[in-house]
């Protein structure tokens, strides 16, 4: 192999890798939400308030 295929793939290789590590990053941040929305649910159970949760519309009940 030349020198310029092999710096082309390990170019591409970092790229990849950093592309990866933006996608874990991102997953990790997701789950804290997601962990922390949980939480705070559950102490709002606990604490006998409702839920302030945004929700699907067609789970709303309909004061008709």
């Amino acid at each position: 192999m030349n020198e310029k295929t092999e710096t082309g793939q390990q170019s591409r290789k970092l790229a990849i890798e950093a592309q990866a590590k933006l996608r874990r990053e991102r997953a990790a941040e997701k789950l804290r939400e997601n962990l922390s929305r949980r939480k705070q649910q559950v102490r709002a159970r606990r604490s006998g308030q409702a839920d302030e949760t945004n929700g699907l519309p067609a789970a709303k009940m309909d004061e008709s």
